[in-house]
């Protein structure tokens, strides 16, 4: 998983889940737990969001930054 600069992404919470994710990871935490550390971490920004939403969009960030390395805009919460 190579570093890549995430000021780039508009959304705050998307911003903070792809960072969080991408560290914990390079300090050895699982998949899994990161993932679902994320998910916390966006219900922190959006706590009226249900869990689900949640861990689909964490998902979809992760998907879309760290696996494909895609710089392009995502689909996700309406925070802008």
């Amino acid at each position: 998983m190579p570093p890549r600069d995430a000021s780039a992404i508009a959304r705050r919470c998307e911003r903070a889940v792809v960072t969080a994710y991408r560290e914990l990871r390079s300090h050895g935490v699982g998949d899994l737990a990161a993932f679902n550390a994320c998910a916390t971490l966006y219900r922190i920004h959006h706590p009226e969001a249900h869990l689900g939403e949640a861990r689909r969009l964490a998902a979809e960030w992760i998907d879309h930054h760290v696996i494909r390395g895609d710089t392009g805009p995502t689909p996700g919460c309406d925070c802008g």
